[in-house]
């Protein structure tokens, strides 16, 4: 029954991506925006209780609910920018996105070591792997396998687009160090809570979180630069989305005893930086702090 429901709202919207313009699309996705703040009581409450608890007195309460306003109309904007990718072009995704500070990632490429790119759930990070396949060639991706079966298809024949491959998480090293050693692009996804025994406690908005060091492991074993990178809208054309490549987080600066937890805290500390500058853009849905402070969420 679940399926259904799912497949029924994505049909929807893909009928009125169909259907309508651009301008009533966009008053559209606004008016469920503002419907889903209003009465989605579960995750709004998840998402104050993660920004009272991140910025504590340094928003006023107006700023942290103008915040979370924007964060359902950007998701709501996200969720239909991801249909609108599928079946796409090369051509066109790049055409939505522009790259920042890119002499970064092409240093790392001229090194001749593996890259892995640590991103976070921030903007729209399901065209961000499109536009990295689309203008640098293979791509992997580390990811959870979605419960229902349904979206887990669709979602799959988007994100495999432009020779990309997804590893799920659960069991996936081999297939992680295989890509590493072809020298696939390796993408991870390293902001969210994770479980006691997969993860290191580390700092994140000055708080204590589990943190996974997936990409601090990897790097390690495999001698890769690790690139922050995340995608946002940019500030100068809504339509367009900015790709930002961050100073690399070199494994080899580290001595091997610290190396797991000293990358995986520049990689916290970095996300929270990048997360600062545009709040609303980030997926403050999840329960980041769970672990040490469940009783935040209560």
């Amino acid at each position: 029954m679940r399926d259904i429901f799912y497949l029924l709202i994505y049909w929807f919207f893909k009928f009125l991506l169909f259907i309508l313009p651009d301008f009533l699309l966009s008053l559209f996705l606004n008016l469920i925006a503002n419907l889903f703040y209003k009465f989605d009581k579960k995750h709004n409450k998840t998402i104050m209780a993660n920004l009272n608890f991140a910025y504590e007195n340094e928003l006023t309460n107006e700023q942290k609910e103008q915040i979370t306003k924007n964060v359902y109309k950007n998701y709501a904007k996200f969720a239909v920018n991801f249909i609108k990718n599928q079946n796409s072009t090369k051509e066109k995704i790049l055409k939505r996105v522009k790259f920042k500070n890119l002499e970064i990632f092409t240093n790392a490429l001229k090194s001749g070591r593996a890259i892995i790119v640590q991103t976070a759930h921030y903007g729209e990070w399901e065209l961000f792997s499109l536009a990295m396949a689309a203008k640098f060639g293979p791509v992997s991706i580390v990811g959870r396998v979605l419960d229902s079966s349904v979206m887990q298809k669709i979602l799959k024949a988007n994100r495999t687009q432009f020779n990309i491959e997804l590893i799920d998480k659960s069991g996936g090293a081999k297939q992680i160090l295989k890509a590493i050693k072809e020298r696939r692009l390796l993408g991870i996804l390293v902001d969210q809570n994770t479980a006691k025994s997969d993860g290191i406690e580390v700092s994140f908005f000055g708080k204590r979180v589990l943190h996974t060091p997936s990409v601090s492991i990897f790097a390690q074993k495999s001698d890769a630069i690790i690139i922050p990178a995340f995608i946002r809208i940019s500030d100068e054309d809504s339509k367009i989305n900015e790709i930002c490549f961050l100073e690399p987080i070199d494994i080899r600066n580290f001595s091997k005893d610290e190396a797991i937890l000293k990358a995986t805290q520049a990689q916290a500390d970095v996300t929270e930086k990048f997360i600062r500058q545009k709040p609303d853009e980030y997926f403050w849905f999840h329960k980041r702090f769970k672990h040490f402070n469940e009783e935040i969420y209560r």
